[in-house]
């Protein structure tokens, strides 16, 4: 039993250090797992200093462990909205709706229909 205490607070050195490491070197940003491995290493080592009578330690993590539990809870998502509805399209006066016209011949032929300008007389300019 020893062994699984000596274990569990190397396990919490290795999950501390290496979240650490990680986001000092800037490979994990401090964010859910940077927490998440400071919880799981601050309950090890808690779990390795209670075995030892090491209460410095203990207390110091337990500290460490309500900081990172804090940290999780207000990384929550509140009451994620449902769906967001998207932009509605807008529609032109006098100019027809197509657009889901198009997207049917695009469906059946794989491409875009190609919409053709008129024929303009020479010197003639589309007006603006």
């Amino acid at each position: 039993m020893e062994l699984l205490w000596e274990i569990a607070g190397w396990a919490g050195a290795a999950a501390i250090l290496s979240a650490y490491l990680a986001v000092s070197m800037g490979w994990l940003k401090a964010g859910k797992g940077f927490q998440t491995a400071n919880l799981v290493g601050a309950v090890a080592f808690i779990i390795n200093g209670t075995f030892h009578g090491a209460w410095p330690s203990v207390v110091t993590n337990v500290a460490w462990f309500l900081i990172s539990a804090v940290a999780l809870v207000r990384m929550r998502p509140e009451n994620s909205p449902a769906a967001v509805p998207a932009d509605p399209q807008v529609q032109f006066p006098g100019v027809p709706d197509t657009t889901g016209q198009m997207a049917v011949v695009e469906v059946l032929t794989g491409s875009m229909p190609v919409v053709s300008m008129p024929a303009m007389a020479d010197g003639q300019r589309l007006a603006h």
